[in-house]
């Protein structure tokens, strides 16, 4: 007796995890640190992530539209707010309305979709849109508000005031750009260290706290414990995030313990800056980084280490982004030289 079976095409195996999931996800670790950076730097990072959000929304959507797409793969998928949020992290949160949405054009227009769309784009769009950002406009790109701290007299803008200065360029009659902003600790430590001042020296000035800069250690912390639930919950495999984090130690430790005085200590670099970003959400995309598990601990190890040289001897005060970069374009010859060996070979 002959039967019909039910048939079904490949694949035969529903996948856990799908690119929705993992991008929300990301989006879920990193609400507590963009909670922590509006507590202490105000309502700037909000009105950025709307604006950003929305421009890489539109713009990945005019990129389908343009290649007749009509299937609406990647719309919803959620890639496009994450790249959002994270060069949203990375510029400052008092900027005009049209650094985050050029950033966010750069990133989704000429960083992803020129390349094909989600899965083809050779660099991490996000940096791409921050360098091209740190590049063209550097005096907004440098104006750092400092953080609100009780004891810390400076002064900050509500969220009416930032909306009017995002949109309109307009500040308080009393207030110029020059009053909001500060250095921030990675600047001051690297131009102090330039001018033979010795790093318990700057280190004492108010807006460092226990390692890094009052405020700034507090979000990465939280952008730390967003990379643990990352990690627990298997969207991101642990060898990037150790070996970005130990290219940055190892040499940081090394030279700090030469010359204390010279160098900067390794906890400073570890909670400044965007290490914790770097090495949890910018340096984990599987789409630009290495492969194998070998080929992801060369790759976040040359992360780190060319980071920490840019911080120490280059002339950007953190150097993440120009790393990562620099690292995307090596990737075809780690994965070259570290594939796994074929079982019987």
């Amino acid at each position: 007796m002959n039967r019909q079976f039910k048939t079904t095409t490949a694949p035969y195996t529903v996948p856990r995890i799908s690119v929705p999931l993992t991008m929300r996800r990301v989006l879920y670790a990193l609400t507590p640190a963009g909670c922590v950076y509006i507590w202490f730097f105000g309502y700037g990072f909000l009105i950025n992530l709307a604006i950003a959000g929305v421009i890489a929304f539109a713009a990945e959507h005019l990129a389908l539209l343009l290649r007749r797409d009509v299937s609406g793969a990647g719309i919803g998928d959620g890639s496009a707010l994450v790249t959002a949020a994270l060069l949203v992290f990375a510029i400052p949160p008092l900027v005009p309305w049209w650094i985050p949405a050029f950033g966010c054009t750069v990133a989704i227009l000429l960083a992803k979709q020129l390349y094909g769309g989600l899965g083809k784009n050779l660099f991490n769009p996000a940096m791409v849109g921050y360098v091209t950002l740190l590049v063209s406009f550097p005096v907004e790109m440098t104006q750092w508000i400092p953080p609100q701290f009780g004891d810390l007299d400076y002064q900050h803008l509500g969220l009416v005031a930032s909306l009017q200065y995002s949109l309109f360029g307009a500040l308080p009659s009393e207030l110029t750009m020059d009053a909001l902003t500060r250095a921030t600790p990675l600047d001051l430590v690297k131009e102090g260290l330039r001018g033979m001042q010795t790093f318990s020296e700057i280190r004492s000035g108010a807006l460092f706290g226990d390692y890094g800069g009052r405020g700034w250690e507090w979000v990465s912390n939280a952008i730390a414990a967003g990379g643990l639930f990352l990690l627990l919950t298997r969207t991101i495999r642990w060898q990037i995030p150790f070996a970005v984090i130990a290219g940055m130690l190892v040499p940081a430790t090394l030279l700090y313990l030469l010359d204390p005085s010279r160098y900067a200590s390794p906890g400073f670099h570890l909670f400044s800056g965007a290490t914790m970003l770097a090495a949890f959400f910018i340096a984990t995309d599987p789409v630009t980084a290495a492969t194998s598990d070998r080929g992801r601990l060369v790759f976040g190890a040359g992360i780190g280490m060319l980071a920490y040289a840019i911080r120490v001897w280059g002339g950007y005060p953190d150097g993440f982004a120009f790393s990562v970069l620099l690292m995307n374009a090596a990737v075809p010859i780690i994965d070259r030289f570290t594939r796994p060996r074929i079982y019987g070979h």
